[in-house]
């Protein structure tokens, strides 16, 4: 069952939008990518009913989504959305705002303080917060009012990592725990990938793919797909024997390898004979670029005794 329902909808005035449908299934996680300026925030906003669509309708539980212009206060009440700039207000006690905006008894209450994180915060005040705490304050503000549908834009930006990694977990435990239904922007493969059930890619306002994150990382359908979610090589069309190497398809125009793909052997002749112009340590793996007959490629390992100028031999990794 689809919670939410988006069908043709635009937007030209300011951030651009064009003629976009997706759904949105009940409890699912949801992610929406692409460059800066390629619509995400603006179909946020659509969709929590901060802004009017030109053309199109969105539903929400198979009613329309009534826009600035069609109410006299924007939003929607059971949909909740969390900017990246997001404000608290000052001078209050962390369980004063909260208090104020909660519509659940305290024993729900509590479970959202546990799966936020921020018991200890309360009897703070709102100017005495970090950034990453703020956030989860933020957060659990929106999730005291009882929303069934989360959005959530950019909630990983300018956090240091200690923080990325608990707000992280906060996110997934309100899927998990909560079950509510979440749609989430964000510029990192790691956080997008591990995530979502569904992803959404666009460019210039247009949606121009979406799938599982398999899908969307195996198989993107062009480089700009391909290089929101990490490294990879773009075999060319002339190198043939790689083509027939890591594809099936010999025949098709765009072959993407991404670096994990492929395995290294460096004890006999089995596979594309390469040698190693750089090695690059990134703590969990080492990334090499290799120099074959036919073009360069980069491929992850965890091989630590391989050395600049060594001979090796790739093939599609079989795990």
């Amino acid at each position: 069952m689809n919670l939410v329902e988006v069908n043709q909808i635009s937007k030209s005035k300011g951030a651009t939008l064009k003629s976009t449908t997706f759904s949105v299934p009940k409890f699912s996680k949801i992610s929406v990518i692409g460059e800066t300026g390629s619509g995400k925030s603006t179909l946020l906003k659509l969709i929590a009913g901060l802004l009017e669509p030109e053309t199109g309708l969105i539903k929400f539980e198979g009613k329309k989504v009534l826009g600035p212009h069609e109410k006299l206060i924007p939003g929607h009440e059971s949909i909740a959305y969390l900017s990246q700039h997001f404000e608290l207000h000052n001078n209050y006690y962390v369980h004063e705002l909260l208090e104020y905006a909660t519509k659940i008894s305290d024993y729900e209450a509590e479970e959202i303080f546990q799966v936020c994180q921020i018991n200890q915060l309360l009897k703070r005040k709102t100017d005495q917060l970090s950034g990453g705490e703020r956030q989860r304050i933020g957060l659990a503000k929106l999730l005291v009012g009882s929303p069934k549908l989360l959005l959530l834009d950019e909630p990983f930006s300018n956090l240091d990592m200690l923080h990325k990694k608990t707000i992280r977990k906060v996110i997934q435990d309100v899927s998990d725990k909560l079950k509510i239904t979440c749609m989430l922007v964000s510029h990192d493969p790691l956080d997008i990938l591990s995530w979502s059930d569904h992803i959404l890619v666009m460019y210039e306002g247009t949606i121009i793919q979406q799938g599982t994150p398999q899908e969307i990382y195996f198989k993107p359908i062009n480089e700009y797909v391909a290089g929101l979610l990490g490294e990879y090589t773009l075999i060319n069309p002339i190198s043939i024997k790689l083509k027939e190497t890591f594809t099936n398809h010999s025949n098709e125009l765009s072959v993407f390898i991404r670096p994990e793909s492929i395995e290294i052997n460096t004890d006999n002749s089995s596979g594309i004979e390469g040698l190693i112009k750089r090695i690059t340590f990134f703590g969990s793996y080492y990334k090499i670029e290799v120099e074959t007959e036919e073009q360069l490629i980069i491929l992850h390992t965890n091989i630590n005794r391989l050395r600049i100028g060594s001979q090796i031999y790739i093939k599609p990794n079989q795990k």
